[in-house]
């Protein structure tokens, strides 16, 4: 059977053996055939708030949030109705700022901001790319019940009206993206990312995919964000085309709650029961640039895959491993996934990007797993991964390896879909 999985711009087309085959995808939701019309009503009718045009008047400044390029929010779509119902509202263009929520990435081109939210936003407004480590630009505000200090952009922090826009999906630790998760990690400093992704926090069971109650890291998420004082949140859905199906707009954690609601039924679905082999995906670009952000779409196999099993992830790479940050510069550090965590989780140890280099750890413990990338063989090495160069192929040898009876799983849009058993 031929099945297409979500890899790059283009997709990939993998040939699968006849036989026990389960394929998951997300509920379809067509495009709302509208979206400007569909937005502005969400900020003209918003979830327990004022609409939007109540929030703001003239002479007040405002901080307004995007997405970085590793995240498919079409904010070129949405800006611009956001950014009218401002100035219609009286709001000065020059009193707009936009920051691009890195969290602990790095900045964008001007091509990618260009991309991203077209040539007109981009030279006609204000935009500020956070640097998490940059503390001169960064307002302490305290601490978390758990003693974590908040440490958060001062550009967001010093408008007199701060909005917040994102997409939510189901997220791997933080239960669901969107949301406050637009302010931590957004836009908040490396001391409190670190502390929020700590090994404590990564390693508790509530730390899931689609889990806020009981999820340690969204409630300090939650809670650092509350201490910022967002005035308004404007969220959207998407489908595996990236149209919105879906807004949710108004007061942070009730409109989140109503999208994550949405998102959860769309997105979560159940298997009868584990399989031999799991083939994932990243959801294709801009979410599979580097094998940093692959690990989302093995975490998700790692759902519904047999202890011993083996799972294979198709995510382009075009961004590399990539060279920014300590991702690369950790799994150097150990030889095997249980020398890893025995690191990450020794006391003192502490380095950005640990996190996801924890994970995949975890995920190693558990299964035997392979990358199917655009990047030579000897550096999918070095990321602790097994090369692939052809899918199709690699199946097939598995499947004769362990017999007719192999159980295969897709996951064609990768973290868009969360598989989950009753086990």
């Amino acid at each position: 059977m031929k099945v297409t999985l979500a890899y790059g711009k283009h997709g990939l087309d993998i040939e699968l053996p006849d036989g026990d085959v389960t394929v998951v995808e997300p509920q379809y939701i067509p495009g709302l055939p509208d979206e400007a019309a569909a937005l502005r009503q969400a900020l003209r009718r918003p979830i327990h708030s004022p609409p939007l045009r109540e929030l703001v008047r003239r002479g007040q400044t405002v901080s307004i949030l995007f997405c970085d390029i590793t995240r498919p929010m079409p904010s070129g779509r949405v800006l611009p109705v956001l950014l009218e119902e401002l100035e219609d509202a009286g709001v000065r263009r020059e009193d707009i700022t936009l920051i691009n929520a890195t969290g602990m990435h790095r900045a964008n081109t001007e091509a990618e901001l260009r991309g991203m939210l077209g040539d007109a936003i981009v030279e006609n407004y204000r935009i500020v790319t956070h640097d998490a480590h940059d503390l001169a630009s960064l307002r302490y505000l305290g601490q978390t019940r758990r003693g974590h200090p908040v440490w958060v952009n001062r550009h967001y922090l010093d408008a007199d009206v701060r909005i917040l826009t994102g997409f939510i999906e189901p997220h791997f630790f933080a239960g669901f993206s969107g949301g406050p998760k637009m302010v931590v990690p957004g836009v908040a400093g490396a001391p409190t990312v670190m502390a929020n992704h700590g090994a404590d926090m990564i390693a508790h069971p509530g730390a899931t995919w689609a889990t806020l109650d009981g999820n340690p890291i969204w409630e300090e998420i939650a809670e650092a964000a509350a201490m910022t004082q967002p005035a308004f949140n404007l969220n959207v859905a998407l489908n595996k085309e990236h149209a919105i199906t879906a807004v949710f707009a108004g007061e942070l954690f009730a409109s989140h709650r109503q999208g994550c609601a949405f998102v959860r039924q769309t997105a979560m679905r159940a298997v009868p029961r584990r399989f031999d082999i799991v083939i994932t995906t990243n959801s294709g670009y801009p979410l599979d640039q580097n094998v940093y952000q692959s690990v989302k779409g093995m975490a998700a196999a790692a759902r519904v895959v047999k202890p011993g099993g083996t799972i294979i992830c198709a995510a382009e790479c075009a961004d590399g491993v990539p060279e920014h940050g300590n991702y690369r510069r950790i799994l150097q550090m150990g030889k095997t996934p249980d020398e890893l965590l025995r690191l990450i989780c020794s006391p003192g140890f502490s380095l950005f990007d640990q996190w996801q280099v924890q994970i995949q750890a975890q995920i190693q413990q558990q299964a035997r797993v392979y990358l199917k990338c655009e990047l030579p063989d000897d550096v999918v090495r070095s990321t602790h991964f097994e090369p692939c160069d052809d899918i199709s192929a690699l199946v097939r040898h598995l499947v004769r390896t362990h017999g007719p009876h192999t159980s295969i799983c897709v996951l064609p849009q990768g973290p868009q879909t969360v598989p989950y058993t009753d086990e």
